[in-house]
């Protein structure tokens, strides 16, 4: 008759069992390392997966927690043949977009990592950007600033138009797929009617590229970054030109992601991640930093708690900016001497935060608040 508990051999007198180490928890997942550098990256929406496309043109999924040893590499795509320029994830998290400098759309299934919907000769230039915008209709934009929207339920472009010079850097649409914005070399912004499939107007051109577009302020504003480290700020209703500008002591804004209604985390070629609040205008301080390498793209987890970066370190980094998420930022603003360092936000970021709070007032924020400080 088999023994229904194994038999343990007895320890030796005085001699405790050795403990079991628990997993250590981490404020944010580990580094996640690659072969080439990831130019591009995208957090799941509801999923903690992230997304990221390289300079050899693949495509990776992982799965992130902040648990040690916890990060997982799912799947990886080897169907582009050069570089993947950007990725996406449609808005029910079933699908994954990605666009490279062959000039193809690539569309995946988020589980398997299928290639299920391909177009090889989507543009007749290197693509740059994508923008899902429901769940049937994606907007792209590549090098020759040639826009298109297409519609997968007529599997092609429902929108083509060229009317900016230079590049499309990025896009971002209004909270009804209705307004689609984009960000161009030539330092214009154009602004396209996706439900009318027409173009409507440009911007005046700013100086320097503009890099970066997101809408802020519940969709009343839209803030641009530039290669010249210049935010710059447009009513919802006056497109044709800036109505205020930022300029940052920063070499360029090269991406930028919105963090909370009146917060944004940009990156830049000097490898840091500023915290900036808009309206009132103020650099808050550092959020992390890829020393001394390119910051390529900036990706928001869902909930707003963690932030991910891709640089030329080969790296993706992830920062806690849940911090950022409460902060109601002053009007009034205390004398500083110029030229000091940046307060650090978070306990990666180098330097010291003790006196991040000194001049914020730490409160959340009105769940609705009256008015804007603008």
């Amino acid at each position: 008759r088999s023994r229904s508990r194994s038999h343990r051999p007895a320890l030796p007198q005085g001699c405790s069992e050795p403990e079991v180490r628990e997993p250590r928890l981490r404020d944010t997942p580990e580094d996640i390392c690659f072969d080439a550098t990831a130019n591009a990256i995208a957090l799941h929406p509801v999923r903690p997966l992230l997304a990221a496309g390289d300079l050899d043109g693949d495509v990776y999924l992982y799965s992130y927690s902040c648990t040690e040893g916890e990060n997982r590499q799912l799947w990886s795509s080897g169907h582009h043949l050069k570089s993947c320029r950007d990725v996406a994830f449609s808005q029910d998290g079933q699908k994954l977009f990605t666009v490279s400098k062959d000039k193809s759309v690539h569309i995946l299934t988020v589980e398997e990592g299928r290639l299920e919907t391909r177009f090889p000769k989507a543009h007749g230039s290197a693509l740059n950007c994508v923008l899902p915008i429901d769940n049937h209709v994606f907007a792209t934009g590549d090098d020759g600033g040639m826009l298109k929207v297409w519609d997968l339920r007529k599997g092609d472009a429902i929108l083509e138009a060229r009317q900016q010079e230079e590049y499309i850097s990025a896009m971002a649409v209004d909270g009804n797929g209705k307004i689609l914005l984009t960000a161009s070399g030539d330092g214009t912004l154009g602004v396209f009617n996706v439900k009318r499939r027409r173009f409507e107007l440009l911007s005046e051109p700013q100086n320097g590229d503009l890099t970066s577009v997101v809408l802020l302020k519940r969709g009343r504003k839209v803030a641009c970054g530039s290669s010249e480290g210049t935010i710059y700020l447009f009513n919802w209703d006056g497109f044709g030109a800036a109505s205020d500008r930022f300029a940052l002591r920063a070499e360029s804004i090269d991406c930028m992601v919105p963090i909370t209604d009146s917060i944004v985390c940009m990156g830049s070629q000097d490898g840091v991640i500023r915290a900036v609040s808009i309206l009132p205008n103020r650099v808050l301080g550092c959020v992390g930093q890829h020393l001394g390498e390119p910051i390529e793209q900036l990706a928001v987890a869902p909930g707003g708690q963690l932030l991910a970066s891709c640089a030329h370190d080969q790296k993706v980094k992830f920062w806690d900016v849940s911090a950022l998420r409460g902060l109601v930022v002053d009007d009034y603003r205390k004398k500083k001497k110029k030229g000091g360092p940046l307060r650090a936000l978070s306990n990666k970021a180098v330097g010291s935060g003790e006196d991040f709070f000194a001049d914020l007032r730490d409160e959340a924020e009105p769940a609705a608040a009256g008015s804007d400080s603008d």
